[in-house]
Order: structure tokens, then sequence, then C-alpha cells
């Protein structure tokens, strides 16, 4: 070898070499190389990057013989990967700042949800339906960081993003590019729909009282043990990393999952909160001017607000928006009528100004309007800011040449030679201007004669021209928004309308919105002034009705109703239905609420409007909807069976469906034979609940169950017949339609588990055409109604009954339990009375027993075997066979009243070698009221205190 050659290889041999990056199948390979990777400085790849290689990997299509594309297999392989996936994220502690930072929409939502699909979140339940004090801890934390994931990614979408700059065409590139943009829009479309649901979980997790954990590293492991090897850590109490209750709070505020608190943001938040609701020892030492100010402003300290900004203007702490904010605030309100803040407006906008000229800003509007006709005052007092908001000592030259330029710009535009001579004597006015700038502005001040003045004055001739007509109209056209006084808005649009006629006024708001019916026939009016007018009092008065304003509405509407009975009897009628569903709102929300009955005059103006046959006059669906649900509510059963007239029964839908179930409800204490009426509606809402064969799935891949269907079999749609029943709240009603869809959903072949409910039997068995039921979406309105209901009388416990069975029904054993406690609490004081027979029915107890045991709670499963009418011996002794029970076993024994299974316990104990826990057992079976010689009486009262201190033990642990 040459020298030179052995001078090269030295030289590449001394270089530092890069260790090679970790391909992504190593970590199958090697089960620990995972953590030693991540506890490297600076891994690489980095920990996203590995999260977005196991799950590109894990989700891969196959391709069978045929050369067909299937679905990524769910094999061991594909599993490892999407728990190395989740180990990593948990590596990351689920910060979902870094997680969405690198993370685009598509690859964290899959990886939250493989996250929701490990913690045993039973896949297709909604988790607004998932009781989370229920839960184990784990699967609580998973649920909620998806939820908080969810809003987050849907506020973030909301904002505009600036688009990357297109490289060089590439079409793999841009078709990848394309795909994962429609992907995203689809998830983007399904979080939005379920917005709501994810903003009622996070409430429900506020209300939590208890610590949660979220996995770690080592439980996701512990996870992915094969059946039989995990001891139960994971699903206990205390599996994973520990998250306080208070923390989960701030979460839930953050959205991330270790809060990482910016303290700018949290200064302006106490801000702002200390402006709403002050701290009792906050003093104003302490608080900052942004808050003095807000507290003046609400006191009516407004002198105050004038100290603070001379102040400020010295500092520079108040943001100049705030500061002209705080001006439009008082001069609205100087406008409303309040003269004695016309001298606050002008001291705050001379503070203002000054403020602007020290920044280099120009001279405002206001001042110069404000100013045009100054007096001694406002000089002293423009003198007296200038000087306390400048420190000659400290400031800068610039500072000291604006404020000089300010105060010679005013002697300028003065016509009054004293008021010059105020300025030009100041001692700021001598120090900031040389002697010959002085001498050379009085001596133009004083060759200047009245004559000249009203020609060459260049700057206050501008400023003597009144304000401008648009600056006008856009503060009439801001009282005109905030004005809920008919009065007032009528005024204020004839000056308007005096200013220009080329405007529509009715435009002003994108908020005042009517009812597509009313705006073609309002629109139509050919006076301008008219048809603004009375579009604006119905926009408003809808609104008041709408945020409960009752007394604005009725203000409004009745103005509204005046003026359009001089010119239009079709507009007439449309005023007069409006003030009837607003004197219903307004009964319902006062003293209907306590169940006061409604005066006659509004029952009989309700007949009238459900029997009005007036041509050509425009009708809102939801009038209708109201009026037939008022008269259900108040129980007029007769009106709607016998004397509603029959031409409605054919023409209003709701009238039809009132009368059905009017007449169902009268019909009940009869025969079963004589229930035609509930034959009637079983059939109409069947009919209803049906599909045309065009019904199609979406383009995410899910079914669209709660919405209008494409065939019109019934006398109205799904979604309108849900929204009708919810402004229903009589018992009786409700309890019919519950049962009726109850019904309806146990019919289906399919069904595993019946839901109960009260007067079942009055339904038909069968359906004729089984498959043009929409059975999803019958299980869905279940569940809403119930919730509807629960809402509506919260213990009602046949409600509260089919709750849990739904529960049930859907593997929710620990909410289930909660459920069905809760029915025999309401009915029985707490469980201080006995529970009636016909709510724990001997098939509820057997569902407790079943939640009890798919809990692995078996003594609580023997114990519930007592409650039935024939004692479940064989069912007891086995679970009490079983030793990996979850529930307090011999702490249970002192509510086991039947002495058959304490001596099998003592059997069982001493069979064990468990020398305690059969003398507990002894100890119970020695209670001198369990003798079997006792009378009955004694008997019956030892097992019913033992019954009461059980499910009360039970309430503690599921409520």
């Amino acid at each position: 070898m040459s020298a030179e050659a052995a001078d090269r290889e030295a030289a590449t041999s001394s270089r530092p070499c890069t260790p090679p990056q970790t391909c992504w199948f190593e970590f199958l390979l090697e089960e620990s190389l995972l953590e030693k990777h991540l506890r490297k400085p600076c891994p690489d790849p980095a920990p996203v990057q590995l999260i977005v290689q196991f799950l590109e990997q894990a989700s891969k299509p196959s391709v069978n013989e045929q050369n067909q594309v299937q679905p990524p297999p769910d094999n061991k392989r594909n599993r490892i990967l999407k728990l190395l996936a989740l180990k990593v994220a948990a590596h990351l502690k689920w910060d979902l700042d870094i997680l969405e930072k690198s993370l685009s929409v598509p690859v964290l939502n899959m990886l939250l949800n493989e996250l929701l699909c490990i913690s045993k979140v039973p896949p297709g339940t909604k988790h607004v339906d998932m009781d989370l004090a229920t839960l184990p801890p784990t699967t609580a934390m998973a649920i909620l960081l998806y939820n908080r994931w969810a809003i987050r990614t849907i506020v973030q979408s909301s904002f505009p993003v600036k688009q990357a700059k297109p490289g060089p065409p590439q079409l793999s590139v841009m078709n990848q590019m394309q795909q994962e943009k429609e992907l995203t829009e689809n998830i983007l479309k399904v979080l939005k729909e379920q917005a709501s649901d994810s903003i009622l979980v996070l409430e429900a997790a506020l209300k939590l009282d208890k610590d949660l954990y979220v996995h770690t590293m080592r439980t996701l492991d512990l996870l992915a043990m094969e059946p039989g090897m995990v001891n139960g850590e994971t699903e206990s109490s205390t599996a994973g990393l520990k998250i306080r209750t208070e923390e989960m709070q701030c979460q839930i505020g953050s959205l991330s999952l270790h809060c990482t608190i910016d303290e700018k943001r949290l200064a302006g938040y106490c801000q702002a909160c200390d402006v709403l609701v002050p701290s009792s020892d906050s003093t104003s030492q302490q608080l900052t001017p942004y808050s003095q100010v807000h507290i003046c402003l609400r006191s009516g300290n407004y002198q105050d607000v004038v100290k603070i900004f001379i102040e400020d203007n010295l500092t520079f702490s108040l943001p100049v928006q705030f500061r002209q904010s705080v001006l439009r605030e008082l001069f609205q309100k100087a406008q409303q009528g309040n003269e004695a803040l016309d001298e606050i407006c002008f001291k705050v906008c001379a503070c203002n100004t000054v403020r602007d000229i020290l920044e280099g800003r120009t001279i405002s509007v206001q001042f110069n309007q404000l100013f045009l006709r100054p007096n001694k005052e406002k000089i002293d007092f423009l003198l007296e800011v200038c000087s306390r908001s400048i420190n000659l000592e400290k400031a800068s030259d610039s500072l000291k040449g604006n404020m000089a330029a300010f105060l010679k710009n005013v002697c300028l535009g003065l016509e009054d030679l004293q008021y010059v001579f105020m300025i030009s004597s100041h001692e700021l006015f001598i120090t900031l201007l040389k002697d010959e700038e002085r001498k050379l502005l009085v001596d133009q001040m004083r060759k200047r004669s009245p004559r000249v003045n009203l020609c060459i004055k260049p700057v206050t001739s501008f400023y003597d021209i009144p304000a401008s007509a648009s600056v006008n109209i856009g503060q009439l056209e801001h009282q005109l928004i905030l004005s809920v006084d008919p009065w007032r808005i009528r005024q204020i649009l004839i000056e308007l309308h005096g200013m220009t006629s080329e405007r529509q006024f009715w435009t002003v708001s994108n908020k005042w919105e009517v009812p597509s019916v009313y705006s073609g026939v309002i629109l139509g009016i050919k006076d301008n002034l008219t048809r603004d007018l009375v579009y604006i009092l119905l926009a408003k008065g809808l609104h008041c009705s709408t945020v409960k304003d009752f007394s604005h509405a009725k203000q409004l509407f009745a103005a509204c109703l005046e003026l359009v009975t001089e010119f239009s009897p079709k507009l007439r009628q449309v005023m007069l239905n409006e003030m009837l569903l607003l004197d219903i709102h307004t009964h319902e929300a006062g003293t209907g609420q306590s169940g006061e009955r409604p005066p006659s005059d509004l029952i009989s103006r309700v007949r009238g409007y459900l029997e009005m046959r007036l041509p050509d006059i425009p009708l809102r669906q939801v009038i209708a909807e109201e009026c037939v649900a008022f008269m259900l509510n108040w129980r007029e059963n007769e009106y709607l069976t016998l004397q509603v007239p029959a031409f409605l029964l054919q023409s209003n839908p709701y009238v039809k469906l009132g009368q059905l179930l009017a007449a169902t409800c009268k019909e009940l204490p009869g025969p079963k034979e004589s229930r035609r009426t509930a034959k009637d509606l079983w059939e109409v809402v069947v009919q209803i609940c049906s599909v045309s064969s065009q019904h199609k799935r979406g383009n995410d891949g899910r079914v669209s169950l709660i919405k209008q269907r494409e065939s019109t079999l019934g006398i109205m749609y799904r979604s309108e017949l849900l929204s009708f029943i919810k402004k229903l709240r009589e018992p009786l009603v409700l309890t019919i339609i519950l049962s009726l869809f109850v019904k309806l959903h146990n019919v289906r072949e399919d069904i595993v588990n019946d839901i109960t409910a009260e007067h079942i039997s009055i339904w038909p068995s069968s359906i004729p055409n089984l498959q043009s039921v929409d059975f999803e979406a019958v299980a869905i309105t279940v569940k809403e109604l119930v919730r509807y209901a629960l809402s509506i009388s919260p213990n009602n416990h046949s409600w509260l009954i089919i709750q849990a069975d739904i529960y049930f029904a859907t593997n929710q054993y620990s909410a289930a339990l909660h459920y069905y406690l809760q029915a025999g609490a309401v009915c029985s004081d707490f469980f201080n009375k006995a529970v009636p027979p016909d709510v724990y029915t001997d098939q509820v107890i057997k569902r407790m027993i079943k939640c009890c045991s798919l809990l692995n709670c078996h003594t609580q499963v023997a114990i519930l075997c007592q409650f039935l009418r024939e004692i479940d011996y064989k069912t007891a002794f086995k679970s009490l066979q079983e030793q990996n029970s979850h529930d307090a076993m011999d702490s249970y024994y002192d509510y086991i009243w039947d002495v058959t299974i304490l001596e099998y316990l003592t059997y069982l104990h001493h069979k064990r070698g468990e020398t305690d826990k059969r003398q507990i057992a002894i100890k119970a079976i020695g209670q001198t009221e369990l003798n079997a010689s006792n009378p009955e009486e004694v008997l019956q009262l030892a097992a019913q205190r033992r019954k009461k201190k059980f499910l009360q033990a039970m309430a503690k642990l599921y409520f």
C-alpha cells in the first residue's frame, strides 16, 4: 500500500461513524429492544416516527391468491405492531401536544381507537352512554383521552392553515396526499357529528371524584399476555400511571394529559376571571390596570378610569385596542341618553390621543370632533394629561418631538387666541419648543384675522364638517342590533331610512332569522321601512323566545301584530299563531313546571289553532307539534279522542299521532281485546321506523341511524317523531311510547336479552315484514327516549329498569347494576322499606346475579340468590366455590339469612382449611334470629333487615 493510500484509509477510519438507523421489524425480533431504544438521548427513529411505522405496517392490506386486495389480517404480527405503537405513545405519556404535532389525523385516530380497543371499551357503544364512574380506571381514561383529542381536532380544523409551497409535481405523492386529505375529512365529519356527545363525556368527567389511571408500557405488556397469565392487575384500581382528580380536571381544560402551564396565558385567564368575579381579598395595589379599569366601569367610577389611563401613558401597559374599546363603550352609554358621560368621553379620548401621538400614530377623528368647540376646562385638562404623560428627564428625543408637534398642531387649530396663549405659556410647551419656534408660532397666530381664518385654516376647516353619514349609519345600526325596545327600533329605522333609501336594514345582522315560510310574505311588503320593521320585530321576538326572555318577546310580537293588522290579514294570523306558541312556552317554563293547569282561554286558543282552516296562511310545523304536545301533557284526552275534527286526522300527522296516544292511554284499564287503538298506534310507528330498499351506507362505512329516511312509508319521518316525543312530559304518555319502542326492539330475531317495560303486553307480538324495520335505529331511539324520560322524571322506577336492561343487553354490567339498584332505591326510601315485588321481579334479580357473576363478585351472587322466590342453591353454591372473587367476600356473611347457604360456607371453609373464615360463617349462623324454630314473622324480619343492609352496601359501591 502506498503512503498516500494509507493516509486516506487512516483519515477515513478516524471519522466519527454514524450508527445505522434501527428498522421497524427489529423491534418484532427482540422484545426488549423498544425500551432500550426509547431510553436513548436522541433515538433514531424518533418515537413518533416509530408510531407511524408500526401502524403503517399493521394496516397494510394483503393480496390473496386471486390477486385481490384484502383488509389487513388480524394476525399475531399485526397485533404486536399495534401494541408497540401503543407502548411508544405510553412512553410519551400520551401527551397530545407531542402526538398531534407529529402525527396526522388518520394515524392518531387509528392509535386512539386501538387504545380504546385494548382498554376494553365495547365496540359500537356510544361513549356518552357509558358511566365513567363505574368503569375500570384505565378504560375511563382511554375514553377521556379519545374525546379530548376529538374536541381538540375539531377546534384545530376550524383554524385556517397556511398551505405549504408545492414542490415539483409527483403523481404518486399527490395521490397519497389526496387520499390522506379525504380520509382526514371523513374522520373530521364523524368527529363533528359526535361533538355534542364528546362534550357531554368531558362534562361528566368533571364530576368524577376518584383518581384515574392511564396505561403504561408495563400495563400494556400485561394486557398482551395470553389469557390466564394476567393476574388481574390491569383491571385493578392501581394499574398504570396515576392521574389525580385535580390533574384530570385540568387536562379537560387544557386537553393535554400532563398539564403544561403557559404562565402568560394563565395570567390572562386569571385577569379575565377577576374582572367577572373579583376575589374578596383583592386590593387595588394587587390588581393589574386592566382589572382596575373593569372594576371601575362596573361600579360607574369613571373618574378613576381617567386616572388609570393617564398613569398608563407613562408605562404603556394597557393595549391600545383595549383603551379604544373602553372609549367605544362609554360613547355607546352616552348615546343612550347618559349626558353626564360626555365629559368623561372627552377626557378618555384625550388620554388615548396623547398615548397615540407619543407612539407616533395619527390623531383620531373622535378627538377632533370632541375638540370642535374647545373651552378653558378642555384646554386645562389636555395640558394636564400631556404634562403627566411624559417624564422629561427620561423621555427620548422622539417622544419629546412627538409631544411638541402635537401641541403645535393644537395651537394651529384654535381660533381663539386666548386658548392659544394658554398653551404657549404652559411650562411643558416652553420646555419642548425652542424660543425661535415659539415666537414664530405666536406671530403667525397674531397676524391671523377672523376673515382669513374662515378661508385658509386647513386643519379646523376639515373637522368643522359634521360627521359623515356612514359614521352615523354605523352607530345607528349598532344600536339597532342591541335594542329590544319596539319603539326604539322603529325610531332608529325611521332615522336610517331618512339617511339612505338604498339599504335593506333587515340584513344588518346575520343573527336575525325568520322562518322561510314567513320570509316570502314579509319580504314581499312594498314599503321598505315597513318591511324592515316587520322582519326585525319578528326576528328579535323569536330570538328572545328562544333564550326564554318571554317578556321582551311578548312586547316585540305585540308591536308587530299591531303593525301588520293595518295592512295584512295574512301576517296578522301569523303573529297570532306565534303569540300562541309564545304563551305555551311561557306557561310551560313558569307555573306549568309546578303542575298548575293552564288557563282555559289558552286551551281554547290551542284548540282553535288545531281546527283553523284559513287558506294561504303560512304555518310552522313546530306550532302544530307544540299544540298537540300541550294537549297531551295536560291530559286533554277527551278532546283528542272524541272532539277533534275528522279533517285534522287526515291533514295533520301530529294530531293523528296525538289522537292514537290519547286513545291508548284511555283504553289501558280495559281488557286486551278492546285495545284496537294500541294496534293502530303500533302500525303507525312500525311504518315510521321502516326503511326503503334504497337505504345506503355512507362514505365512511357507517350507516346513519337517526336521520330522515328515503322512503315516505309513515305519516312522518323518524327524526320528526323523536323531536315531537321530546316535547312530551306526561308520565303515562311517555311510558306508553317507551313500552311500544321496547316491544319493537324485542321482536327482532337476533335479540338475546329482552328489555322489560310496563304495559308491554298490549302490543302485537310480531311484524309481518320484519326485514323492513330499521332495528338499529329502533335500538338507538330506545336509548334516546329513556335518556329523555329520565331527564323529566329521574325517579321513575319503570324507566330506570329499562335503562338498566339496555346496559345489561350491551354487556355494561356495572352500569346495569347501578340502575337496577337505583330503581329499587327510589321506591323503597333507599331500601329502608321493602322493594315492591313488581319492581324486583325474578327476572330483574337474575340479571343482577349475572351482572355480579360477570364482574367476578361471587359472594354478591350468592346473597342475591336468596332474593329469588325460590332460592337458587345451585348457583349460590357454585359462586361460593370461586376463590378469585373481587368483592368483600367474608365481610358479606352478615347479609346471609339462609341457613343452608351458611352451613355450606362452614363446610367449604373447613374443607379448604380457612379457619378464620369458617369462624365468621359459624358466628353468622349462630345468631338467634336465624333459628329455624322462630316464628315466621321473626324470620321474615331478619331476612328483611339483611336485605336492607346488603342493598344499601351495594348502592354505596355502585352509585
